[in-house]
C-alpha cells in the first residue's frame, strides 16, 4: 500500500490536489480508490478526496486487488532489486517478456506470476519497459497501477551493444523509423516514419567489432537495431538487420543501466547489470581460427 507524508509546504491542500499534482495519481485511479473499502485513509481514518490535508499527515492508499490472468510457471529469475512498489529483474536472452501466441508458458511474466503467488502476493505483472526476446538486461515491473503510471515514460536507460565494424567517435542517429513495407515486424528508416534519436559512444574496438554504450531519446520498436544497421554497423548476431550469426546466436544488445525516481520515496535510484562477455567470446573465436 503506497504511503505518503504531507510536507509543510503543502499544508491545507485537498487530498485530490495532493494525489493528482504531487503524487502522480491519475483521475481514473483516484475514482477507483473511492470505490474501495478504506481506499484512502489519513492517520488511520477514512478521508474523502475533497478533505484538506495537514503537514505531517500520513496518507495511505489501498488499491483494489489484481485479478491475475497470466499463468504462473516456476522459472528461474534473476532479481536485481525489490521492495513493496517495484521489482527489477535481469532478463536472460531468448526469453520473451510477455506471453505471445508461440510462447505461453516460458516468459518472464509467467515466472514473475509464480514468484508473486508463491509469496502470497495477489499482484499482476506490470512491466514498465519491455525488451525483445533475444535482448537481455534490466526489466522494471511495478506492483500497482499507481507505481506503473508514475514510472511510465520517466525511467532513463542505457544499453550496451556489440556492433560490426569499428566506430572510433561518439555520434547521434536522428532518423525516422517505420515498419518495412511487406513486413509485420521489421523496421527501417524512411520518410513518413516516426522521429527516433539514438546516441552512441564507443567503449572499445576488438577484432573488427565495437562495444558501444547507447542512450535513447525516443523509444521506438527495434530502434537501436534499426539505427545501427542504417549507419552500416548492424549488431553482431542480428541477422534481421544485416548482422552475422557466424559467432553469436542472437543480437548483442543488453539493457545495462536504469535510472528512476522511486514512486513512493521519490528518491533517485540507479540500477546496473553487466552484459555477456562478448569481447571474450570474440577473442576466443578468432584465436581458435
Amino acid at each position: 500500500m503506497p504511503e505518503f507524508k504531507v510536507p509543510p509546504e503543502l499544508d491545507g491542500v485537498s487530498v485530490r490536489t495532493f494525489l493528482r499534482r504531487h503524487c502522480g495519481v491519475s483521475s481514473r485511479l483516484l475514482a477507483k480508490l473511492k470505490r474501495v473499502e478504506n481506499g484512502m485513509t489519513v492517520n488511520g481514518c477514512l478521508i474523502r478526496s475533497i478533505d484538506a490535508l495537514h503537514a505531517g499527515d500520513e496518507l495511505v492508499l489501498r488499491f483494489p486487488e489484481d485479478d491475475p490472468e497470466i499463468e504462473p510457471v516456476e522459472l528461474p529469475l534473476s532479481i536485481v532489486y525489490e521492495d513493496s512498489a517495484i521489482l527489477v529483474l535481469d532478463k536472460p536472452p531468448f526469453m520473451p517478456v510477455h506471453p505471445v501466441r508461440s510462447h505461453q508458458r516460458d516468459t518472464l511474466a509467467n515466472g514473475v506470476m509464480f514468484y508473486f503467488q508463491s509469496r502470497g502476493e495477489r499482484v499482476t505483472f506490470r512491466p514498465v519497459n519491455r525488451l525483445d526476446r533475444d535482448t537481455s538486461g534490466l526489466v522494471l515491473a511495478a506492483k500497482s497501477s499507481y507505481a506503473h503510471t508514475f514510472l511510465s515514460g520517466s525511467t532513463k536507460k542505457k544499453y550496451t551493444a556489440l556492433c560490426e565494424g569499428e566506430i572510433t567517435e561518439s555520434g547521434t542517429v536522428d532518423a525516422p523509423i517505420m515498419l518495412c513495407p511487406g513486413s509485420i515486424m521489421q523496421r527501417c528508416v524512411g520518410e513518413g516514419g516516426v522521429r527516433a534519436v539514438t546516441h552512441y559512444k564507443p567503449l572499445m574496438t576488438v577484432y573488427g567489432h565495437t562495444l558501444l554504450e547507447l542512450e535513447l531519446e525516443t523509444g521506438r520498436t527495434h530502434q537501436i537495431r534499426t539505427h545501427m544497421s542504417f549507419i552500416g554497423h548492424p549488431l553482431a548476431g542480428d541477422d534481421m538487420y544485416g548482422g552475422s550469426r557466424r559467432i553469436f546466436s542472437r543480437q548483442c544488445l543488453h539493457c545495462s543501466e536504469m535510472e528512476l525516481i522511486h514512486p513512493l520515496t521519490h528518491e533517485k535510484m540507479i540500477l546496473r547489470s553487466l552484459p555477456e562477455d562478448w569481447t571474450g567470446i570474440l577473442e576466443k573465436h578468432f584465436k581458435n581460427e
